[in-house]
């Protein structure tokens, strides 16, 4: 791999203009394949093969005019009793009459017909429902439902139209360009130069361009979730910058040691390139690796995402070695730069005495990360933070290691107590459209009326599902929380029933879903025809349920794929398992300090969220998978140098401390690039964009700084040379991927040889 990338940096700095102006083409022509061709994003969550989706499906057949989105316009009068007077049902049949004339909708039900009227005549529900789905719904439409009621509400009435036609999808603003001005801070303070963190900041963001260009150009032909372009930018913006920083920082030293630019670029994409490629596979891997969940939107969230991924590792690769060939020696810090001679290219003959005077004796050049051995590494600074670092926690390994698990087990222990749920309007931003109407709803009528239920009854015949109408009936009256059971509604042609249900508490309250489950339990063994039980709350929990089942599963898949990959990256049994064990260590704590505020609500202000409640139901399993690229990125640059010193002679412990000193000043700066980037998205009003940037932004900060520079040093210290133990049986077995460029190595001796 090594090799092939070495050709290709080289290659794409030779040929800058050329690879330069491919990247533009595409950039524009995905850019305008994404403004002809981008579709809506869908706001619902289905989920095949479950009874509530069950129960959809036959609706949808049975009930065409009910497949259709609803909206619940609450009115709220000045005064108790005021809907009884002829003037307040004047006002509430004027609204209900304006309903009726919003594009798109087939019919608005009068509170009084229906009985959606409070006891104390303060509070009515006006019932509104639209021809097509809540993902067919234009912004014109929305926009001229969410005007209802003007007229009355210039007369002192509330008026509130919500329900799940006002579901849209996540704006993305200024808010996001902190955690992208707070990543250029980093570059520039990491660099030393404008020029080389600005040509690592625009290569990432072309590659963000292209990918997030090209999945809105499939967004016509795929159905994406309102969260997968975020999530996309998310993770793909927060990685190309990454990616380009190791690659730019690698180049550096090259020049500074004095080999020519396309050598310098060569080893950089060939050595810290083939990291970035490595670390990308795994991010890719672990995001596609969610369809074995088997759940469409999940699916197409990780795809998206792991297409970002795979376009910011193909910049990295070819665009930044362009970009920096354009730069010359303006990538180094000013004070640098006269005392370097840049050249661009050189013949065998310069080579060879380059490559002599800088290499030291036998052959070797570079681990992924930073330089390995060059010949200036008896005056190299050994004072810098990183090594003073590495050895103090090596020095204290046992109290380090100790405290660390303490401190991450502490961190975890409200891991025990998450629960999980789609959201719902009850955790929107306060003020939005939907969180008002969902307010106005629990105080006129109670919570249950913002989580209604509906029961399928569906039998062989007309005959049978009368039969099994009163049954049912009286079986969820008589279930433990149910508040109230609507009249059944028939199909025309008899066969299909459909009843309402209205439960005492909340859609993401613990008692709704023991209801849930009881209700169907009860109905279970009725005879004569099928019970099915949907709506928006019963698929919530189908999905949360479906997802807590299937995260174990996941967790496990994912540990495996660690262990075999580091394993074919290491040489070495108890490595791969000591970052699968620190992984799980950044997972639990991570869950935990995301419930203790997302759920718990504990310093909840700091973030913006004004009501706790349940994680998404799609978070965990999405970190899990998001994380584990990222750990093994951190886990490769740092340990791989360790590897690469031990195998060269030095001592274990010498090796851990070389490690860690060279890779600490990047390791440092990425993770808090990534966590910038991260973070930037927590100050998003949407509360599941909110904890996924949250959480993504506390995992990578305990991941880079927790786990991998203090807890990995000290645990390789205390190993010493037992950690790079690996069975004969098992060496040969395993395939030599070259990921730390030993084949690349012994090609520029060879090089060498020749150039003499």
């Amino acid at each position: 791999m090594a090799t092939l990338l070495y050709r290709l940096g080289r290659g794409s700095m030779r040929r800058r203009r050329l690879v330069a102006a491919i990247w533009l083409v595409v950039l524009v022509g995905l850019g305008l394949a994404a403004a002809t061709l981008r579709g809506p994003t869908a706001s619902n969550f289905s989920m095949p093969g479950t009874e509530s989706q069950r129960a959809l499906d036959l609706l949808d057949e049975q009930f065409p005019a009910a497949a259709g989105a609803t909206g619940t316009v609450a009115v709220k009068a000045p005064a108790p009793g005021q809907l009884g007077t002829p003037e307040g049902q004047a006002v509430i049949q004027s609204i209900t009459q304006e309903a009726t004339t919003v594009p798109g909708v087939l019919a608005a039900v009068d509170p009084f017909q229906v009985g959606s009227v409070s006891p104390d005549g303060q509070y009515a529900l006006i019932q509104v429902q639209f021809s097509g789905g809540a993902d067919q719904v234009t912004d014109e439409q929305r926009e001229a439902y969410e005007r209802l009621g003007a007229d009355a509400t210039a007369q002192g009435w509330q008026v509130a139209p919500g329900g799940e036609v006002l579901n849209s999808e996540p704006e993305v603003g200024s808010t996001e360009a902190i955690g992208v001005a707070v990543a250029l801070i980093v570059l520039v303070v990491t660099f030393g130069s404008l020029v080389a963190a600005g040509m690592t900041m625009l290569n990432a963001l072309i590659g963000v361009g292209v990918g997030m260009a090209g999945l809105f150009a499939l967004s016509g032909a795929i159905e994406l979730t309102s969260t997968a372009p975020i999530l996309a930018l998310m993770l793909g913006l927060a990685v190309g910058i990454d990616y380009s920083l190791f690659i730019t920082s690698r180049y550096r030293q090259n020049l500074l040691e004095g080999i020519p630019a396309d050598e310098a670029i060569g080893r950089a994409v060939g050595t810290a390139g083939s990291a970035v490629t490595f670390a990308g596979a795994t991010v890719v891997i672990a995001l596609a690796g969610l369809a074995v969940v088997n759940i469409p939107f999940l699916t197409v969230m990780g795809l998206a995402a792991a297409g970002t991924v795979t376009v910011a590792v193909l910049v990295a690769i070819t665009l930044q070695p362009a970009l920096l060939g354009f730069a010359g020696r303006r990538v180094l810090p000013r004070r640098l730069r006269s005392s370097v001679p840049v050249v661009l290219s050189a013949d065998a003959a310069t080579y060879a005495a380059t490559y002599a005077a800088t290499a030291d004796g036998d052959g070797d050049e570079t681990g992924p990360g930073e330089p390995s051995k060059p010949a200036t590494t008896a005056g190299e600074d050994k004072s810098t933070f990183g090594f003073r670092w590495a050895r103090l926690t090596t020095r204290f390994r046992i109290p380090v290691i100790l405290v660390g698990l303490l401190g991450l087990g502490l961190l975890a222990l409200p891991s025990s107590d998450m629960r999980l749920a789609l959201p719902d309007a009850g955790t929107a931003p306060v003020g939005s459209a939907a969180r008002v109407s969902n307010d106005l709803i629990t105080e006129g009528f109670g919570p249950g009326f913002t989580g209604r239920l509906a029961v399928v009854v569906a039998g062989d015949d007309a005959a049978a599902t009368s039969a099994a109408v009163p049954q049912v009936t009286a079986l969820v009256q008589g279930t433990d929380n149910v508040l109230a059971v609507a009249p059944p509604q028939l199909s025309p042609d008899g066969r299909t029933a459909l009843l309402g249900v209205i439960p005492q508490t909340g859609p993401t309250d613990p008692a709704t879903e023991t209801m849930v489950h009881d209700i169907r339990t009860a109905v279970g063994d009725i005879q004569g025809a099928d019970v099915l039980l949907t709506g928006v709350t019963a698929i919530g929990i189908d999905i949360s349920e479906k997802l807590s089942d299937a995260l174990p599963i996941y967790l496990a898949l994912v540990v495996g794929l660690s262990i075999l990959l580091l394993m074919l990256v290491f040489r070495s049994v108890l490595v791969p398992v000591k970052a699968a064990l620190g992984f799980l260590l950044t997972v639990a704590a991570t869950f935990g300090i995301t419930v203790a505020v997302f759920q718990q609500g504990h310093l909840a202000d700091l973030v913006g969220l004004d009501t706790p409640g349940p994680l998404i139901s799609f978070l965990p399993i999405l970190l899990i998978g998001i994380l584990f690229g990222l750990a093994m990125d951190y886990e490769v640059f740092l340990v791989s140098r360790m590897r690469e010193d031990f195998v060269h002679g030095d001592t274990a412990q010498q090796a851990t401390i070389n490690g860690m000193g060279h890779g600490a000043r990047v390791v440092t700066a990425a993770a808090l690039i990534m966590t910038s980037v991260f973070g930037g998205f927590v100050f998003l009003e949407d509360p599941v964009i909110k904890s996924m940037g949250f959480a993504l932004a506390i995992g990578v900060a305990i991941d880079a700084f927790v786990v991998r520079m203090t807890i990995v040093p000290a645990v390789m210290s205390l190993l010493g040379k037992v950690a790079w133990w690996l069975p004969r049986w098992l060496d040969r077995a395993l395939p030599n991927v070259d990921i730390e460029g030993e084949k690349l190595r012994a090609k520029l001796d060879d090089k060498v040889e020749i150039g003499a």
